[in-house]
């Protein structure tokens, strides 16, 4: 799948997306963006049981995978029994990937529901000050 833009995010409307993990694999959701001071945010569910989650950028698709930034570890999320809320904030363009991890369940597979949006800053122009 090639990344998702910021413009296909912002399409998304207020639907849920799935994706189905197998057993002891893991899947990305890339978000290429250009503009710095956005918010990517997601909520996302498992189901029947947990997933692990982390969040990675990288500068451009040349990048070794080596040099990413780990912007949030590797974390084993009970998104089975919760909704899982996050956010990061855009510092720099590049790419920004999403990872649900199911390589530690040898035998079960798993359902993703997630839901991503992206926000634009507000700026203060001053303009309604009388």
């Amino acid at each position: 799948k090639l990344p998702l833009t910021v413009e296909e995010i912002l399409n998304f409307g207020e639907s849920n997306r799935e994706l189905f993990i197998k057993s002891s694999t893991y899947s990305i959701i890339p978000i290429t963006v250009t503009e710095v001071g956005l918010t990517i945010s997601w909520i996302f569910s498992s189901d029947p049981k947990s997933i692990s989650f982390s969040v990675v950028y990288q500068e451009s698709e040349d990048t070794p995978l080596d040099q990413c930034k780990v912007l949030i570890p590797m974390t084993r999320c009970n998104s089975h029994k919760e909704t899982i809320r996050g956010q990061v904030k855009v510092r720099n363009p590049g790419i920004y990937t999403l990872i649900f991890d199911n390589t530690f369940s040898r035998f079960i597979s798993k359902r993703v529901f997630y839901h991503l949006a992206v926000e634009r800053p507000v700026i203060y122009d001053g303009s309604d000050f009388p």
